[in-house]
């Protein structure tokens, strides 16, 4: 009971964050005074540390009782309280000599002149109890769970009046933990206990609607019947009130402090903790399920994975998120998508490619003595920012090392783009449709200027491949030549709907050109040029030889094309076969200044 009327003020400017508020003036303490050796001991065991009576008593109630409550030194409170958002930039000193620059969207308790504590978090310095402390105000509040959560992490704080009131606290038990922590005080320290001045708004307060549970809902999610009488049992025994509502169904009432339930499902999953998972039955679900036509015109991305297998590959699963420095050096100049609450700082960048995770993970393989590397890693990229965010499945690759495994039979050559190229077109053909695709000059600022394609398909970009670029490998500590994919898993899956064409009987026609065209001068070029004019019977084109040096202009190269006819219905003569070759080679002057090496 109270002995003096000695209030403060109480001025809750943020209801919503902060529906009940309770403040009480305890005078006269005497903090010189030990605390008893049982509570110590008690808290000792709960792993906390001992500091004075004021602060051990708030501890033990928070234990005690689940409800953290604060204790003021009265003398540095200016005013009254007022619960209120913080200014932005406004400093505040916490109990642990921290000064933290707090944002706009942290709840703070306050006097009239300055911060004294971060809500539901932990209280300032100067405000703290000490032994000197003569008057104390002792706070006892309920803050809402969403104005608190992440706002200790957001400070790198992690306290035990956080943890729990960001998983939620009783609404209602405020009064009675205030009292407990009065009569624990007064009974330790000595002192004259003030009135209670609480600020309650009610409309912000939680409330729980009371539940309809069916009968009939909890024989279909636990897949058993249960009586009654076993129900009505088993719901008491947690304190909710349960009452007969009609035929097979029952109207619960939950108590606040169990603000975990709120749906049927919610009882119903208590019904089946207390009853026992183990002893529920085990029930197989009863389906028709027609088998679904393969669709011919596609590939599934887990063939694609046995593809790259087969081809020496193994697959790496990497994190989606990735350091914002790692960011910068593959994509230099772009704003990267950070999260707002990240595992960690190195962690804390959504990836607009998948090379950084491989790249990582080939590190990780060379630091350990393997040599030869090759991953890949099926994924979602993230370009862009929260607005028009695109998030787009890709498929990439890494590979350094020899070409081929360590064996007598083989030799040690290192891997080159050209291998790499071999690898990306197995993967674009395995749909049928790699002729739709084509490799052009590219940049990428990840990429070796040099050694760099853009992989198109009709006119689209579908993705790239090329060397890691000299100056990032120098960046991220490679000493050796590494080489990267990236195509969009959509592109690649897309192919053609194969079609049957009857074998012909009658021989094949072959003719071979060595063609000296300038040396910018792409071979897909030429090839293109030759497919168009070489008619509907040109069966296989092949480019089997390239050459510059000695006996050829420096400006020029030397290309050398296999070209394969055969006719389904008869035999090719010489007369067709030369007008042909003759249109073509005709083009390649016209077009592209190509002519026949002589």
């Amino acid at each position: 009971a109270a002995v003096h009327d000695e209030v403060r003020s109480v001025e809750v400017l943020a209801p919503t964050a902060c529906p009940r508020y309770l403040g009480r003036v305890i005078r006269n303490v005497d903090l010189s005074k030990p605390t008893p050796l049982w509570m110590v001991e008690r808290l000792r065991r709960a792993d906390v540390r001992s500091i004075d009576a004021a602060v051990d008593i708030t501890n033990y109630v928070m234990l005690e009782l689940g409800q953290p409550l604060h204790a003021f030194d009265l003398a540095e409170i200016n005013g009254g309280i007022r619960v209120r958002m913080a200014e932005e930039g406004e400093k505040l000193v916490l109990l642990d000599g921290q000064e933290v620059s707090l944002r706009s969207d942290t709840l703070v308790i306050a006097d009239h002149t300055r911060a004294l504590a971060i809500a539901g978090v932990m209280g300032g310095e100067h405000s703290g109890v000490s032994a000197t402390t003569r008057d104390v105000f002792l706070e006892s509040a309920f803050f809402d769970q969403i104005a608190v959560a992440g706002k200790a992490r957001s400070y790198g704080l992690h306290t035990d009046a956080s943890h729990r009131y960001e998983r939620g606290v009783d609404w209602q038990l405020a009064r009675e933990a205030m009292e407990r922590a009065t009569g624990l005080l007064l009974e330790i320290t000595g002192g004259e206990a003030g009135p209670i001045i609480e600020t309650v708004s009610e409309q912000h307060l939680p409330s729980i609607a009371p539940i309809t549970l069916r009968a009939q809902r909890i024989t279909q999610m636990l897949g058993m019947e249960m009586d009654s009488a076993q129900v009505e049992r088993l719901l008491s025994a947690l304190g909710l009130s349960i009452t007969a509502d009609g035929e097979g169904q029952w109207r619960v009432e939950v108590p606040s402090h169990r603000f975990d339930i709120s749906l049927e499902v919610d009882l119903i999953e208590e019904l089946a903790r207390l009853y026992g998972y183990n002893r529920l039955p085990v029930r197989y679900p009863q389906a028709r399920l027609a088998p679904q036509a393969k669709a011919e015109a596609r590939s599934d991305l887990p063939e694609l994975r046995r593809l790259l297998v087969a081809r020496g590959y193994q697959e790496a699963i990497t994190y989606s998120f990735i350091d914002p420095r790692q960011f910068e050096l593959f994509n230099p100049g772009v704003e990267p998508l950070l999260l707002a609450n990240p595992i960690s700082n190195d962690m804390a960048a959504m990836r607009s490619s998948l090379w950084p995770g491989l790249v990582k993970a080939l590190q990780h393989n060379l630091n350990r003595q393997q040599d030869r590397v090759r991953l890949f890693e099926s994924g979602l990229r993230f370009v862009g920012q929260l607005e028009g965010l695109k998030q787009e499945p890709m498929l990439s690759g890494v590979v350094c090392g020899s070409r081929l495994p360590e064996g007598w039979a083989q030799g040690r050559d290192t891997v080159d783009f050209f291998d790499v190229k071999a690898d990306v077109e197995a993967v674009l053909g395995f749909a049928g449709a790699l002729d739709s695709f084509t490799f052009a000059p590219g940049k990428h600022p990840a990429l070796h200027p040099g050694q760099t394609a853009r992989i198109e398909r009709e006119g689209r970009e579908v993705g790239f491949i090329g060397a890691i670029h000299p100056e990032l490998s120098k960046a991220l500590g490679l000493d050796r030549p590494v080489f990267v994919f990236e195509l969009v898993l959509a592109e690649v899956a897309l192919g053609k709907m194969p079609k049957f064409h009857e074998l012909s009987r009658f021989p094949e026609v072959r003719r071979d050109l060595a063609l000296i065209a300038h040396k910018d001068v792409a071979a897909s070029a030429v090839l293109d040029v030759i497919r168009e004019n070489a008619g509907e019977w040109l069966t296989e084109l092949r480019l089997f030889d390239v050459y510059q040096g000695k006996g050829i202009d420096p400006d020029r190269k030397s290309l050398a094309v296999g070209l394969t006819w055969q006719h389904p219905s008869r035999t090719l003569n010489d007369d067709e076969v030369n007008s042909t070759t003759q249109n073509i080679l005709t083009s390649l002057e016209q077009r592209l200044n190509a002519t026949l090496r002589k």
